[in-house]
């Protein structure tokens, strides 16, 4: 079976679905929220760059056509954090070209 690709919206990388955050807008009440929920998705690298990028230009926002809470970007920067302290063996994305 073919695995499912996703391309960052911050720096464009495609790469397999699993190597990046989900950050859902749920349907039908338009809340946004992490990893899990049905409704229209947007993928993030798990790097510096492409989440600073993506809360400077607001491009979560729009390709998630809602307003994103700012503790959903503390909750990534917290995230982040948590990666940059593991070994760089078991994160598979953390290398950015």
């Amino acid at each position: 079976m073919k695995p499912n690709y996703r391309r960052c919206l911050s720096c464009r990388q495609v790469a397999p679905k699993q190597s990046f955050w989900r950050v859902v807008r749920v349907y039908p009440s338009r809340k946004v929220q992490l990893d899990k929920g049905m409704g229209r998705s947007a993928y993030l690298c798990p790097n510096e760059s492409c989440l600073a990028t993506a809360q400077k230009k607001n491009r979560l926002g729009r390709s998630l056509r809602a307003s994103v809470p700012e503790h959903l970007y503390e909750t990534l920067w917290q995230r982040l954090a948590a990666v940059a302290d593991t070994p760089k063996a078991e994160s598979p994305n953390t290398e950015h070209p």
